[in-house]
């Protein structure tokens, strides 16, 4: 894998693996989507549903990018040794948050980047407005991760359905990102592809971490990448495009009315 990831081939297999928090290998994911990103030493970088801040070390370490890293499911105080123990303390910053519910000033970011994990929490008609407030107008958001090469129409597929559990329905292809942002008028899309052969580097990563996994890598042999695969979308925030303040409270007065007709 050296030739077709450089920066990841120079992380060690163990670190690697020690930071396992998904189905994919992140710095793989993270290094695919940095060369659509235009980043630049000391911008301020949103890590959203980082797990346990693999990518978020490798972005800081490779780049110079100031990094939230910021999950649910993983502590942040556990984030913290790991990133301490790489030596990025100093540019990278563990959160506990949910993705829909963000602590963050409006405009604070100059990048968001999500990796492998966006279907968990981003394909709902309404979330981009939520990452939008959060980045700098002109500035770009960044996806990354398991999807699909084509939509299901239908029914699953025979060869998958021993492997399909609901939540897999929030797996998409890049054309169905595309069209689901691109509609509101509020980005310019710049990328949004599938990787090359994305399924046997899954396939792979699958027959490293978890090698009783039979199930998933039968599915993805079985699939050779007709529908399953690694998706890549990255858009930039229009300079025009006004983003909506998240409703916290709606404001009312309590008015006394009679309760029945007399």
């Amino acid at each position: 894998m050296s030739g077709r990831f450089p920066r990841s081939s120079t992380y060690h297999p163990d670190w690697i693996r020690a930071g396992v928090s998904g189905g994919a290998n992140s710095l793989w994911l993270s290094e695919w989507l940095s060369s659509s990103l235009d980043l630049r030493p000391g911008m301020r970088m949103l890590d959203l549903g980082c797990g346990l801040a693999s990518s978020s070390i490798f972005f800081r370490r490779e780049f110079g990018v100031q990094v939230w890293a910021t999950d649910l499911w993983f502590s942040a105080s556990n984030n913290l040794r790991r990133i301490r123990d790489a030596g990025v303390e100093d540019g990278v910053f563990p959160i506990h948050a949910d993705a829909r519910s963000l602590p963050f000033a409006a405009e604070f970011f100059d990048v968001v980047v999500c990796v492998d994990s966006f279907p968990y929490f981003a394909t709902d008609d309404m979330y981009l407005n939520t990452l939008l407030r959060l980045v700098k107008p002109g500035c770009q958001l960044g996806l990354v991760g398991a999807g699909l090469a084509q939509e299901v129409d239908g029914s699953v597929p025979h060869h998958l359905r021993e492997w399909w559990t609901p939540d897999v329905w929030a797996l998409h292809s890049a054309a169905w990102w595309r069209r689901h942002w691109e509609r509101t008028g509020m980005v310019d899309i710049e990328c949004a592809d599938t990787m090359a052969d994305g399924w046997q580097l899954w396939r792979d990563w699958v027959n490293l971490v978890a090698p009783d996994n039979t199930t998933e890598v039968n599915a993805l042999e079985a699939d050779a990448g007709r529908y399953l695969g690694y998706v890549r979308l990255v858009v930039r925030r229009r300079r025009d495009t006004h983003v909506d303040e998240p409703i916290a409270s709606v404001p009312s007065e309590y008015t006394k009315a009679p309760l029945l007709r007399e």
